[in-house]
């Protein structure tokens, strides 16, 4: 067993000395680690002044409006508030949907807004690569300077009449075929140190070490389907033109090909409709719900009627609580019913659509990668839906809140009268201690645990992937002929 791993060993170390000799793959080599090296400051450093200013933004947005002096409490609510989504430790690995998807929202009273200021449009489901990131570098740089190093693994030895001597030496194809994985395999590893070290980074920022290590691991085993494909193809194939074909044609499915062809088929197999139209019936709804700010709207009898009843007068003016409040309270919770319908309808939609898309990762290991890679890292298009909820929460809590206090803490004369004169309108306002109804916010992605579950079928995706490649190519060397 030793004597045999040492052959391996060997084998792999005479592949690293004849890449070493060549100037082209020095240069080659060299080109990819600078990337790997530029690639990784610029992230890391971006991401961290990111995560620095959303963090500082969100205590000012919450200093803004707890600040604010005495005011109508419905002033308040379309004054608004503002949350933001802190990029995770490992997005300076992979910032996954953060650049498609926006990042903060503005939050106010009968309205659900859209997440702003994406960084560009392009498809959350495969992560795109509109913006070069070490993910994308490892995705799509790094298996290209595998296939121009190991293209030729077998094929030399076949040119150099190499081939047929050390088989009748008794150097089996199975040693030669893991000498050479080795040599590749290695290579990986010490390409993937840039990673290590930003996965290291991410623990001390707060990061699981088991999610930052599995996001290197999951890399790993990614760049060793590569290395499997590349020396099987070598051994299979006669000439160093047609594997070297074959391999970039694979490169371009995988990388390029195949992720394209799975957002169109996700938006074929499950069709959205177009936003002008979502948001014209999302509007016919809401206008049969009455006007909130209109207590003589007839959608609001029946709330009239039931509180002169409880409280046992004969019109509004009488009631203890201000019918007003009580409209934009009641109004808000119809609304949001109705919102939180049509949001959770858009959202099980995009899931549908990047499941779909994510099966593609059973064509192309570089989709399954992308898939376990965000997964893991929390940048993930269900993370962003949860950064929705909770941002919903925090924007409904607020606004009902201050509802509230227009119920309790304004009376129906001076609310109806605000606008007579500058003392009715001083009169209608509430002091700034109702303001605290507002809760702080700070977005935290899911458990280490939530995450690997969400990861398993991508890894599972990869396991097999790289199995059966490791399969083939020891099956294909048993049967090696020079």
């Amino acid at each position: 067993m030793s004597w045999g791993s040492s052959r391996v060993s060997t084998i792999a170390t005479a592949e690293w000395r004849l890449w070493m000799r060549s100037k082209s793959a020095i240069a080659a080599l060299l080109a990819v680690v600078l990337i790997i090296a530029a690639t990784s400051v610029l992230t890391a450093v971006r991401f961290t002044e990111e995560r620095q200013e959303r963090a500082h933004q969100q205590e000012v947005a919450e200093e803004t409006f707890l600040s604010q002096p005495a005011r109508h409490p419905h002033r308040m609510v379309h004054y608004g508030h503002y949350v933001f989504r802190t990029p995770p430790p490992l997005a300076i690995i992979d910032p996954g949907v953060d650049s498609v998807t926006g990042q903060s929202i503005f939050l106010e009273g009968h309205r659900q807004n859209t997440a702003m200021f994406a960084d560009t449009r392009a498809s959350a489901n495969v992560g795109g690569f509109q913006t070069l990131s070490p993910a994308s570098v490892y995705k799509v740089l790094i298996p290209l300077l595998l296939i121009a190093l190991g293209h030729g693994v077998f094929v030399r030895e076949r040119e150099a009449r190499t081939l047929a001597p050390l088989l009748a030496q008794g150097v089996s194809g199975v040693t030669l075929y893991a000498g050479k994985v080795l040599a590749l395999t290695a290579l990986s590893a010490a390409l993937l140190t840039p990673m290590l070290i930003m996965s290291l980074i991410g623990v001390a920022s707060g990061e699981a070490a088991s999610v930052s290590l599995a996001v290197v691991a999951a890399y790993g085993a990614y760049l060793l389907v590569w290395s499997a494909l590349i020396v099987l193809m070598s051994a299979a194939l006669r000439t160093r033109g047609v594997v070297l074909g074959c391999l970039v044609f694979v490169w371009l499915s995988w990388s390029l090909i195949t992720p394209r062809l799975a957002v169109a088929s996700a938006s074929a197999a499950e069709p959205s409709p177009g936003k002008l139209e979502t948001d014209y019936q999302l509007k016919a709804d809401l206008r049969k719900l009455g006007d909130g700010h209109n207590a003589a709207d007839p959608a609001f009898n029946a709330l009239k009627a039931n509180l002169l009843a409880e409280y046992d007068v004969d019109s509004v003016e009488e009631l203890p609580i201000n019918f007003r409040g009580a409209v934009a309270q009641a109004s808000e919770a119809d609304l949001t019913e109705v919102m939180n319908e049509y949001a959770e309808r858009r959202m099980a939609l995009e899931i549908r659509q990047s499941h779909h898309a994510n099966g593609f990762g059973w064509l192309s290991p570089t989709l399954a990668v992308s898939a376990a890679s965000r997964h893991l890292a929390g940048v993930d298009l269900e993370t962003h839906h949860r950064f929705l909820r909770e941002a919903e929460a925090v924007r409904f809590d607020f606004v009902q809140g201050l509802n509230k206090s227009h119920v309790e803490e304004l009376s129906y004369a001076d609310d109806i009268h605000r606008n007579q004169s500058a003392e009715a309108s001083r009169r209608a306002r509430i002091s700034p201690e109702n303001w605290s109804v507002l809760n702080e916010f700070r977005f935290q992605p899911a458990t280490a645990d939530e995450r690997f579950g969400a990861a398993k079928a991508p890894i599972s995706m990869l396991t097999v992937w790289l199995t059966t490649l490791i399969a083939v190519g020891v099956f294909a060397s048993r049967r090696l002929k020079p």
